[in-house]
């Protein structure tokens, strides 16, 4: 739920990033930084709605994954867990997005 939490926050920013732009116009002040926040805004935003998007296309190899590792007790079999995991995505998503993620790290 991270991700959605990251949604959540970025918008928040944007939005108070684009009613600041207006109020320092109006006062004579800089608005460097307000832009700057609007821009780091809007590239968390895009991010987080990317994480998020993922994280519910990937939900059940996901949930799948959690319940291996509850029943996992040892290292070798923690690793067994998130190489099924790896397949699994591997075979929802596209060839070559899991080469522009990294490759999936635990």
């Amino acid at each position: 739920m991270l991700p959605l939490a990251g949604l959540v926050m970025a918008l928040f920013a944007l939005m108070a990033g684009i009613r600041a732009l207006p109020l320092l116009r109006g006062a004579r002040k800089p608005t460097g930084i307000a832009v700057g926040g609007i821009t780091i805004s809007s590239i968390a935003l895009a991010l987080s709605a990317l994480a998020t998007a993922m994280q519910l296309y990937l939900m059940d190899e996901y949930s799948a994954y959690t319940e291996c590792l509850k029943g996992a007790g040892t290292v070798s079999s923690q690793g067994e867990c998130f190489t099924q995991f790896r397949d699994a995505a591997q075979r929802k998503l596209p060839a070559d997005v899991l080469d522009v993620l990294g490759a999936i790290q635990p």
